[in-house]
């Protein structure tokens, strides 16, 4: 099967690339080959690879400049995925899409499930939820997983400016009031490569999609705050002086585009259908170690 993977340049793109590997003839592309601004530049390559499986790991992901930047969040996070998929269904492929937490507003209080009302509460969240319903609409076979907080070793962010942050100062001043599920990308793309494995290994791949086509939520057991999140990482990174990590409110730190308070998804229909993650905090100490 040949496989068209997006943002391979990008932390979750290249830990695809790596999982990947062996489950078909991988055409990883980057930003300058694949720029998802362009839609028709992504109609010209799909119909130039004609590939039996997308997975569109890129994103638009700066959620405090989606706020002024709106038409370009809709354009890489909503319109984009539609095209990917109006181009699948043409060529009759799947698409593997990832989507994020920020759907839901977070008042819920308790892990939110697949069939939750989504209310994002920022334009990243509006952006991406539009690209679901773009994928779902389509009517082609699809996985589209919603994960959190996600993090690795490369690119930007939130375990990289900890570790940043913490030579420069000796306080760190982090939100305890969010709460959340750090999810490590390698993670991420270990599991999608194995589902994808139990897609080949079912021997009937037309009826294995109808089965399984749908939204799961895929992100690390367990949650905790950006908080103890930071303590966390700190903790791993054994640094010869740690800065003391301060609590704070959200509204001590206003920021362009609010956050849900509480975006803890239930992985329950991920675990029922295939398989488990790591809890969070085990998934960090392998990422750091």
């Amino acid at each position: 099967m040949k496989i068209l993977l997006t943002g391979n340049t990008g932390q979750l793109g290249y830990e695809l690339e790596r999982s990947l590997q062996g489950l078909g003839e991988i055409v990883a592309l980057g930003r300058g080959e694949l720029d998802l601004s362009n839609l028709d530049q992504i109609r010209d390559v799909i119909r130039t690879v004609k590939p039996g499986l997308i997975v569109n790991p890129a994103a638009y992901t700066a959620v405090d400049k989606a706020e002024a930047e709106v038409e370009l969040a809709m354009r890489i996070n909503a319109e984009a995925p539609a095209v990917m998929a109006q181009e699948a269904k043409t060529l009759g492929a799947a698409m593997i899409h990832y989507s994020t937490d920020y759907v839901f507003d977070g008042t819920k209080g308790s892990p939110y499930v697949e069939d939750d009302p989504t209310c994002p509460i920022n334009v990243y969240g509006r952006s991406k939820l539009a690209g679901e319903q773009a994928i779902q609409a389509a009517g082609i076979s699809h996985l589209i997983f919603r994960t959190s907080w996600v993090y690795g070793m490369r690119g930007k962010n939130f375990l990289l400016t900890v570790l940043r942050l913490a030579q420069e100062r000796e306080e760190l001043r982090i939100v305890g009031d969010q709460h959340g599920s750090p999810t490590w990308c390698r993670s991420i793309a270990d599991t999608t490569a194995h589902i994808l494995a139990q897609t080949q290994a079912s021997g009937d791949l037309q009826s294995w999609w109808q089965r399984h086509s749908g939204v799961y939520h895929l992100t690390a057991q367990g949650q905790t705050t950006w908080a103890g999140f930071t303590q966390a990482i700190l903790d791993n990174a054994a640094l010869a002086k740690s800065p003391v990590v301060t609590a704070i409110t959200t509204d001590a730190y206003p920021l362009p585009a609010p956050r849900p308070a509480y975006s803890v998804l239930s992985c329950e229909r991920l675990k029922q259908a295939f398989c488990d993650l790591p809890a969070w905090d085990d998934a960090l100490r392998l990422c750091m170690h």
